[in-house]
């Protein structure tokens, strides 16, 4: 059949008055990544849609906007574009017509001889609305069928089944939201082979996972309409060819979650979005911490990018006013701050502070820490340098034991386990004293990559008091556990009642604009002060910290710290509940959404399941909830959503992790 319209392509008449092998007609972007249309949901609302897609064809002087055939699609947002009751489960995604965007009560006209087969009215939301079928026949008596919805419904009342046409006919117009099926003003066009006994139910929408089928039985209307392959844009490249290309252009230890990679291309909340418009549940991203693609943050880095952008040399408000808000939150002293671009590079600046105020270079680290990939951080990573590739602990610095009271030599039920895994940190501040000096002290006040590690109860605060009574300073990694995402402190080191002389954010300070910072005493900072300028080109710049004040404005405004609790708890609870149902469920532990569950195959000699712990987290991203593995053994998952997540997305991330931990895989350890 496609061969037979490809051959007589140039005898169709125009489906529009305006024939669209000359009309200036522009291609839009409806694709689940268009940048047209955005993350946002309202951005579909049918006024809003509308003027987006006539402001696109004013702008590019076109007559026609087109939608393009086999596309991935955000728009189909009903219930009856769903597959399944969950909001992670396929969608019918993938367009099978061209849509023709034209004003209201354009004629449509018929593209060859036929007869009208069906004429309905299918006026759920989002459905067809009026639509017609049209029976056509080639010179050999093979039948196929051409669909055109959204129409006016009093342009086909005057239609009946059977009714012939010749080509050029014009038989219908186009209808106007609501009655069109509630759309844009536009015909969706649509060839059919077989109807397979659907009728005005074909679908004009298929699941990404029978996308051939359904291209198959609805092949491109293109080869009825004859709009030039030049008008279209070259198309997104494939998955696999964009896994490929990053192989070829990128370093190769640039790593890649799950098994089956994914294509994200979008991001709304706590949801992201894959090529096809599959959803998936995110639990694993703490960097937009207010959700993706929030509003508030977005219209606040559009703004301020559109006015200006540029580095600290030059005075600008938005600098110290975000330095006040930052500071504001911290208890005193630490009321200096400085501003930056990544994790990274605030942890190296918070070496450097301890290093000019102490005169001493030596630093203790906790054992699986990991605070940063330049080559200083390296170094006093453990998880980098113990690890693949690593070089070994340099004479400088010393590792203490990870506090792990799940774990560790010390455990949860021994009341004193926080000053026995201290007493190791004041031997090692003493024996560094004696030798070189102390500079610092530095620690994730809840380990993550160490496998979200709960500190036990007075563990900092003596540890910060040997690191002191040395002569050292004591540095708090807040990057990962900042900004209430433990749920009854704003920041990690206010579960252990202690107070740090420098503090390091970063990560979700800026919703995933890069934003970081170092905030400390003014007797660190003026002992910086040595004659040596401080300066970061994009340090501080007037867009960055237009992000984290937006992020500051929608924490408080969306009560999102208190959100963390109460959800977090929900959640925790519930994990707890499938440790009592699945024995390889070992610990859960955290606090709000900062959670992590180990996985054991065997809970006396809590060997680990690591395998098994790579296999769930491939499986919950099968089933749309993404979340990753930590740990020494890469046995824990590690769950840290942002700050949107609901009670509801708690409670499916239990039921799928439920379904998930019964597998075969998991339950005999063959993972």
């Amino acid at each position: 059949m496609t061969g037979w319209l490809k051959a007589n392509a140039a005898a169709f008449a125009p489906v529009l008055t305006d024939d669209l092998r000359t009309a200036p007609a522009v291609v839009l972007d409806l694709s689940v990544g268009s940048r047209m249309l955005g993350a946002d949901p309202s951005a579909l609302e049918t006024s809003r849609l509308s003027g987006t897609i006539a402001k696109a064809m004013k702008e590019a002087g076109a007559a026609v906007g087109v939608g393009r055939y086999d596309e991935a699609r955000a728009i189909y947002t009903t219930g009856a574009f769903a597959a399944g009751g969950g909001p992670t489960d396929e969608r019918r995604t993938v367009h099978l017509g061209v849509d023709l965007s034209v004003p209201p009560g354009s004629a449509v006209r018929a593209p060859l001889d036929g007869r009208v087969h069906t004429v309905a009215d299918n006026a759920a939301p989002k459905d067809y609305g009026p639509l017609v079928i049209l029976r056509h026949e080639t010179p050999d008596g093979t039948e196929f069928f051409t669909l055109y919805g959204h129409l006016d419904r009093d342009s086909v009342a005057r239609l009946s089944p059977g009714q012939p046409l010749k080509a050029g006919d014009p038989f219908a117009a186009v209808g106007a939201p609501p009655a069109n099926g509630d759309w844009w003003p536009h015909v969706h066009v649509q060839i059919i082979l077989d109807l397979l006994g659907l009728d005005k139910d074909f679908p004009g929408v298929a699941p990404p996972g029978r996308r051939s089928l359904w291209t198959g039985l609805s092949p491109d209307p293109n080869l009825l309409l004859g709009i030039p392959a030049g008008r279209f844009p070259r198309p997104e490249p494939a998955m696999d060819e964009t896994l490929a290309a990053r192989r070829r252009t990128l370093g190769r230890n640039l790593s890649v979650s799950y098994r089956r990679p994914l294509k994200i291309v979008r991001g709304w909340m706590q949801y992201l979005y894959d090529e096809t418009g599959r959803a998936y549940l995110d639990a694993f991203n703490n960097v937009p911490l207010v959700g993706h693609s929030h509003p508030r943050v977005v219209r606040a880095v559009a703004e301020q990018a559109a006015l200006l952008n540029t580095n600290t040399r030059y005075l600008h408000d938005n600098l110290v006013r975000y330095a006040g808000r930052l500071t504001a939150l911290m208890p005193p002293p630490l009321r200096v701050c400085f501003v930056l671009n990544s994790a990274s590079e605030a942890n190296e600046l918070a070496l450097r502070l301890a290093r000019a105020h102490t005169g001493r270079e030596d630093v203790i680290v906790l054992d699986s820490a990991y605070h940063g990939h330049t080559t200083g951080l390296v170094d006093i990573s453990p998880y980098k340098f113990d690890g693949p590739g690593g070089r070994g602990r340099r004479p400088w610095v010393h590792v203490a034991p990870l506090p792990d009271d799940y774990r560790g030599p010390f455990r949860r039920d021994d009341p004193e386990a926080g000053q026995k895994y201290a007493a190791v940190v004041r031997r090692l501040a003493e024996a560094a004293r004696a030798r070189r000096g102390l500079a610092a002290f530095i620690a994730e006040s809840l380990p993550s990559v160490a496998g979200q590690i709960v500190l036990p109860p007075g563990y900092l605060a003596e540890a910060y008091r040997h690191v002191r009574e040395a002569g050292g300073v004591c540095v708090a990694d807040e990057v990962q556990t900042g900004f209430g995402r433990l749920g009854g402190r704003f920041w990690g080191f206010e579960t252990q009642a202690v107070i740090p002389d420098l503090v390091v954010l970063g990560k979700p300070i800026g919703n995933g604009f890069p934003l970081a910072a170092v905030v400390t005493t003014e007797e660190i900072a003026a002992s910086f002060d040595n004659g040596m300028e401080f300066f970061s080109t994009f340090g501080g710049n007037p867009v960055a910290c237009a992000a984290g004040l937006a992020v500051l404005d929608v924490m408080k405004d969306e009560g999102l710290q208190e959100r963390a609790g109460r959800v977090g708890g929900r959640l925790k609870a519930g994990l707890s509940h499938l440790a009592r149902r699945h024995p390889i469920v070992g610990d859960v532990r955290g606090s709000g959404l900062f959670l992590g569950v180990e996985l054991v195959r065997d809970r006396a000699t809590l060997e680990p399941a690591g395998p098994e712990a790579r296999y769930v987290a491939d499986r919950l991203r099968d089933l749309g909830v993404l979340t990753g593995t930590d740990g020494p053994f890469h046995n824990v998952l590690k769950i840290r959503p942002p700050l949107c997540f609901s009670e509801a997305d708690a409670d499916l991330l239990v039921s799928v992790l439920d379904v998930v931990l019964a597998e075969d895989p998991v339950r005999t350890g063959g993972g």
